[in-house]
């Protein structure tokens, strides 16, 4: 057999790994070749795509100004999508190469046990640390788009302009009077209520008539009236006359943006001591007391006209009584757990009772002669409220985080469908723009419109918002500084300014 010298060996070597290397280098240059005919085509149908919605918005009615500011946006996601896919073709190539060194280096060690051992390990680890970093390319490249998209479109101001601060245990209930001088009333745990001006935030009349908790106030559509509810088994009614304190100049604040990344914090903050207001007047006897529970009364309201009210309590019933003589109308029975709130239509004598039993009853007073009532169970926990609008819906919030909006011509189902991560206490719903507050346990309160979309969420921080429990809210139409008021168990209420553009509430 012919042997080769040991010359032409080393030269028949050299030409071979010469030819592997052009093969290594042919196949790299094809990959980023490959690479580069995707990206121009994603670029190509990319600006097709483009070109097409620019024929679709010029032959859109939106706004000439709405329209850039949608291109503009486009534009900008388009971008970030760009820039994280060239990124994600970087970090394939990466992994493929890794994948041809581990094979090599398991070809290597092929037949020892440790070797493998330590081969897997290695490649788990290297594998792990492309996986995280994968995720994280893909986690911050979506947060900024989402984050870019929210700061363009959101427009929503919340503005926190006053803080009522006096009661010495928490607050349940607010609500603001119909007739002039307007003011704010609260009802506390400390068994008083308080009217405060919304100005100065300067308590104006402390009422200590119960000896119970005060857990509802409202007042009455036309006279300088309160009806308090409380947990000493009995309602009342009380007249008070107040002077409002001369204006002062209010501190510039800031306006924050609703939704806006501040620093929510889970941890309880420490109840600040308040001393209460010391100058504040003080009425202690009612004008009429309303007996005849024999539970806490847990809310209370004037029917329409104010010459009746009703009054929902623990004892399962809610009673109708009449205002000049004190005396009961007629009890409303059927509900099988305790009544948690009560509330009348601004226009119409209808009732809306709400219980632990999970449903919510509507009472129809129209007829003196006969009164009809209908059971509507869209909930699958307590309901803790339900309200009437100006127009003829209905919306009730739940303990089962929930808030539905319902026709009343047709109750059957609801028309809209919020879902909440936090139970939802005593809503409210804004005569004038038909918006939607949310208090929650979890001391935020959210903005709805009727339709059941999110439109903002007011500011919490240690600095401003609630620190406890948010019991209720309140809307006012008649106040330019303030037209939303929230109260909780932190021992304040707060007055803010919210202002939803039209568009946002359109969306």
């Amino acid at each position: 057999m012919p042997v080769e010298s040991g010359s032409s060996a080393a030269a028949r070597q050299a030409k071979q790994k010469r030819k592997s290397h052009s093969l290594s280098i042919r196949r790299t240059n094809s990959t980023e070749q490959e690479r580069s005919g995707l990206q121009r085509d994603m670029l190509e149908g990319q600006s097709s795509d483009n070109l097409e919605s620019l024929m679709r918005m010029e032959d859109s009615k939106l706004p000439l100004s709405l329209r850039s500011n949608l291109l503009d946006l486009f534009s900008q996601i388009e971008r970030e999508f760009e820039n994280l896919y060239i990124e994600n073709l970087e970090l394939r190539r990466e992994i493929e190469t890794l994948n041809d060194r581990l094979a090599a280096e398991g070809q290597t060690f092929e037949g020892a046990d440790l070797a493998k051992g330590a081969l897997k390990t290695k490649a788990s680890h290297s594998t792990s640390q492309l996986s995280q970093k994968l995720k994280t390319t893909y986690k911050a490249s979506t947060s900024k788009i989402v984050s870019s998209f929210k700061a363009t479109t959101s427009r929503a101001v919340c503005q926190l302009v006053k803080e009522y601060v006096g009661h010495r245990d928490g607050i349940w209930d607010l609500s603001v009077t119909r007739t002039q001088p307007v003011v704010l009333g609260t009802a506390s745990a400390d068994h008083s209520a308080m009217l405060w001006s919304i100005e100065t935030g300067k308590c104006l009349l402390k009422y200590m008539g119960h000896q119970g908790s005060v857990n509802s106030i409202k007042f009455h559509p036309t006279e300088q009236m309160a009806l308090t509810a409380s947990g000493d088994q009995t309602a009342h009614i009380w007249r008070y006359m107040v002077q409002l304190p001369t204006p002062q100049p209010v501190a510039d604040i800031s306006q924050t943006p609703c939704e806006d990344d501040v620093d929510f914090s889970d941890k309880d903050e420490a109840d600040v001591e308040v001393e209460g207001p010391n100058d504040c007047p003080s009425v202690r006897v009612a004008t009429t007391t309303l007996r005849s529970h024999q539970g806490v009364v847990i809310a209370a309201d004037w029917l329409v006209g104010g010459k009746q009210v009703v009054t929902a309590s623990w004892d399962r019933a809610a009673n109708l009584y009449d205002v000049e003589t004190s005396e009961l109308v007629h009890s409303l029975t059927g509900h099988d757990q305790e009544l948690t709130h009560c509330c009348t239509h601004p226009t119409q004598r209808l009732v809306v009772t709400s219980s632990r039993d999970t449903t919510f009853r509507l009472w129809d007073f129209r007829d003196p002669s006969i009164h009809s009532v209908n059971v509507f169970q869209g909930h699958t926990d307590t309901v803790t409220s339900a309200v009437f609008t100006v127009g003829d819906n209905v919306v009730s919030g739940s303990d089962d985080r929930t808030v539905k909006v319902w026709d009343l011509k047709n109750m059957r189902s609801p028309i809209a469908t919020i879902r909440t991560d936090s139970a939802v206490n005593r809503i409210s719903v804004s005569v004038n723009q038909k918006i939607i507050a949310l208090p929650h346990d979890n001391r935020q309160v959210r903005l709805f419109d009727m339709s059941g979309v999110r439109l903002a969420r007011l500011p919490r921080s240690n600095r401003q918002g609630h620190r406890r429990m948010v019991c209720c809210s309140a809307w006012c139409e008649d106040n330019t500084s303030c037209n939303l008021f929230t109260c909780g168990f932190d021992r304040q209420a707060i007055g803010w300014n919210i202002n939803i553009p039209a568009l946002l509430q359109e969306k």
